[in-house]
């Protein structure tokens, strides 16, 4: 199939209702951070991935038509190269400030428990090995190891996240690049894509209250 999206947003910038979208527009899936929690051998890959053993793209991802959030965005150089005829899809808060306060009450909180050596695992939404745990447990750590300089500290993950938008930024043709917010809706992805708007709301999905409840009810906390 080969992606037609490959998402550059951090997590916390609306991918959640992005996957929906791009899923109901383009017909097929999405991949997103939830399909390691039932897909529970991809986190070996993603894993792997972070350090340079890169999967076969276009095998891995065969069934997605689109990606948007870790851990997919964190290889938009990988996959925009590889998928030369994607749109590069910025997905953005409306302040730095707004997202941290949706990523520290959410993504962060669990990746930082993890990072103190918290022996609680990361929730999952299928039985897995402790292999897989593992490999899971090494991907999160990566991931954010490798995104913020100290995960801990307000003003380091801020200033990792206005630099990421800047790179993409400074990377991406403006022809290949679309910046989308939260209350942007339909319009622009519809407009990038060349596809028809749909006659109903965009979707609007798992907000802070939402997810929060979620990783209580997954044995996140």
């Amino acid at each position: 199939m080969g992606l037609r999206v490959v998402g550059a947003g951090f997590p916390r910038t609306g991918t959640t209702s992005l996957k929906a979208a791009l899923e109901q527009l383009l017909g097929a899936p999405c991949y997103h951070m939830r399909e390691v929690f039932v897909r529970p051998d991809d986190a070996a890959v993603w894993r792997d991935a972070y350090a340079g053993v890169m999967p076969d793209w276009h095998r891995f991802l065969g069934e997605y038509a689109a990606g948007v959030d870790w851990p997919v965005s964190w290889f938009w150089r990988e996959l925009s190269a590889e998928f030369p005829d994607a749109l590069v899809l910025l997905s953005r808060r409306e302040s730095p400030e707004r997202w941290y306060q949706s990523m520290d009450q959410t993504v962060l909180e669990g990746a930082r428990r993890l990072m103190r050596g918290d022996s609680r695992r990361p929730p999952t939404l299928v039985d897995i090995t402790p292999e897989q745990a593992r490999a899971k447990e090494e991907m999160i750590q990566a991931l954010f190891g490798g995104a913020f300089e100290d995960p801990f500290d307000r003003d380091s993950v801020i200033a990792a996240y206005e630099r990421h938008l800047a790179v993409v930024r400074a990377s991406v043709p403006a022809s290949r690049l679309l910046e989308w917010q939260p209350g942007d809706g339909w319009q622009p992805l519809c407009a990038a894509l060349d596809l028809p708007i749909p006659d109903e709301p965009f979707p609007h999905e798992n907000s802070t209250a939402d997810m929060r409840a979620r990783m209580n009810d997954m044995g996140g906390q």
